[in-house]
């Protein structure tokens, strides 16, 4: 399976060095479930797209520090993309940002949380059970890094993960759009270095609690399964 991955962001250099950009990270995670996956990068947040749906048998959107709500012509073109994709219902995954644009693009409305910033680890209860959740588990822990939410739904989403501070976690639309607003790509140890560099944007007791949530184990290498699982499934 060839992914096309919607690069929609650089990591911070001082990250990068230690972790990878996003591509090297979603190639990282998802070879976890399948080594002979094949990539192909197009860097959105510089204007570039794809100018066929078929260049990719399915696609991945990455996260990023811009808004879905802000007034970038890039992040139109990227609407207008997912908006073609769903139409022609080929296989796309999006993660945190990916989640929330896809949100806004199907008639969903995303925006600043008054629940203030999620960091460090979130831990979600699933509500849903679905043929490509192998393996399967009730719960899905992921880093998180975000102040947006997704606060109304389109209406073809269904809701599979939900939380008290994000009850909109992970959603699905008519086994085609699969979304999620944790960071399976991103590990522990990443997640402290992103919390740390965001002090002056937490609250302490913010910080302190992220911190302290990453003694527990993520589900990133199930959430790789369910990734690609999911892909395969949408293009039976």
């Amino acid at each position: 399976m060839h992914i096309g991955i919607l690069q929609c962001d650089d990591m911070a250099t001082a990250i990068a060095k230690g972790h990878g950009n996003y591509p090297e990270m979603y190639r990282r995670l998802l070879h976890k479930a399948d080594p002979s996956l094949t990539f192909e990068v197009w860097r959105v947040h510089e204007g570039e797209l794809p100018e066929q749906l078929d260049e990719a048998d399915a696609w991945l959107i990455s996260g990023s520090k811009a808004s879905a709500y802000d007034p970038l012509s890039w992040i139109r073109q990227l609407e207008a993309f997912i908006q073609r994709l769903w139409q022609h219902r080929c296989p796309l995954v999006g993660i945190c940002f990916g989640h929330q644009i896809i949100a806004q693009a199907l008639g969903g409305r995303v925006e600043k949380s008054e629940k203030g910033w999620g960091v460090g680890m979130s831990f979600n209860a699933v509500t849903l059970q679905l043929p490509w959740m192998n393996p399967w588990q009730d719960g899905m822990d992921l880093v998180v890094s975000h102040q947006d939410q997704v606060v109304e739904l389109p209406e073809s989403a269904e809701v599979l993960a939900e939380s008290a501070f994000c009850p909109y976690y992970m959603l699905e639309y008519d086994d085609c759009f699969l979304s999620v607003q944790g960071h399976p790509e991103f590990t522990r140890a990443c997640s402290g270095e992103l919390i740390d560099a965001k002090v002056q944007l937490l609250d302490e007791h913010v910080r302190r609690a992220g911190h302290a949530s990453l003694s527990a184990e993520a589900d990133d290498t199930v959430m790789a399964h369910w990734i690609v699982g999911f892909m395969r499934y949408a293009l039976r």
